[in-house]
């Protein structure tokens, strides 16, 4: 049965076109190669060859080394015997008429479409085109799209790895000022001890000057103090003396004594106040400020506060020198 007698015998040439552009295999529309059995009825050759295989299961495929007789299966579609040489669906003659049919591309639809319906059918208003120029402009436009996408993946890697890099270098800096910063302030918590140790120092000297002074003192005072009470008991026993020419001999010279003694008591003596360690006392508000001002900035930023601190001094410094005027 041709195409012709079939289209002429049905009323509807476009439905009975359809109907023979399917494989009763897959019952879609038939994927080359097409290939024609001895009825006259088409198979896809990978379908022919699925139900070649099915009935002839110990048939050796194509490109074995050992040679075999061909099998044999039935039309899916009339019941027809087929029987098959030893190349098996291979030897099958391929339809170019159908593949012809089926192998154009319509570019409005976007669909795979057959010559029929671009004639009479639905694509009859379509533009259309080769099926194998459509796929290799597809294939070469897909090409370009991957090259280009390859090409903005490469761009996209770069910068990530310009963006790494500048993290880490982000995270190096970082860690060279933190111990930069750190090694500053190391510095002035230095200088702050020394000069702590230095000024304590200072306070822990002149405390012993004084505690020296005032213990020196109180050792002469004690030695007085024993020397008049040692004479005032002398003093007293001479009293209870009953003869006269004894107390005589004794008393002169215990009066002498005491006069003496009485002299002691001009020793030396501590100052109203001499107690006072207030001048030792520190204003640190200036610094407490400018370590509070203490930031980041250029080393111009840092000599103008010096500046002005140096200036605000010297103002305070004669201010004071024209109230004692």
């Amino acid at each position: 049965m041709d195409y012709k007698s079939s289209l002429i015998q049905d009323g509807n040439p476009m439905e009975n076109l359809e109907k023979q552009l399917i494989c009763p295999i897959c019952l879609e529309m038939f994927t080359k190669p097409v290939v024609i059995l001895p009825c006259q009825h088409n198979l896809c050759r990978k379908c022919a060859s699925d139900i070649f295989q099915a009935a002839n299961p110990y048939w050796t495929g194509r490109g074995s080394s050992v040679s075999m007789s061909g099998g044999r299966f039935r039309c899916p579609t009339c019941r027809h015997e087929v029987i098959m040489d030893r190349h098996g669906v291979y030897g099958l003659q391929r339809n170019l008429l159908v593949e012809n049919i089926i192998d154009i591309y319509c570019l409005t639809c976007e669909v795979p479409t057959c010559s029929m319906c671009k004639v009479f059918g639905v694509h009859k208003a379509c533009e259309v085109a080769p099926l194998q120029s459509v796929f290799q402009g597809q294939k070469t436009e897909l090409n370009n799209c991957i090259s280009m996408l390859v090409a903005g993946n490469d761009r996209v890697q770069t910068i990530i790895t310009q963006l790494e890099d500048s993290c880490r270098v982000t995270k190096e800096n970082s860690h060279q000022v933190k111990e930069e910063l750190s090694q500053k302030f190391d510095t002035l918590y230095a200088i702050l001890d020394e000069k702590k140790s230095e000024l304590l120092q200072r306070i822990t000297q002149e405390q012993e000057e004084k505690l020296s002074f005032i213990e020196a003192l109180i050792q002469q005072y004690q030695e007085q103090l024993d020397k008049s009470t040692k004479l005032v008991e002398t003093a007293i026993q001479s009293l209870d003396e009953p003869g006269g020419a004894t107390f005589l001999l004794t008393a002169k010279q215990l009066i002498k004594s005491i006069v003496e003694a009485s002299k002691g008591c001009q020793l030396g003596k501590t100052e109203q106040g001499f107690e006072n360690m207030d001048f030792f006392t520190l204003n640190l508000e200036h610094i407490a400020d400018a370590l509070r001002a203490i930031d980041f900035g250029t080393d111009e930023e840092e000599e103008e506060f010096i500046e002005e601190e140096d200036q605000e001094e010297e103002d305070s410094t004669e201010g004071k020198e024209e109230g004692h005027q």
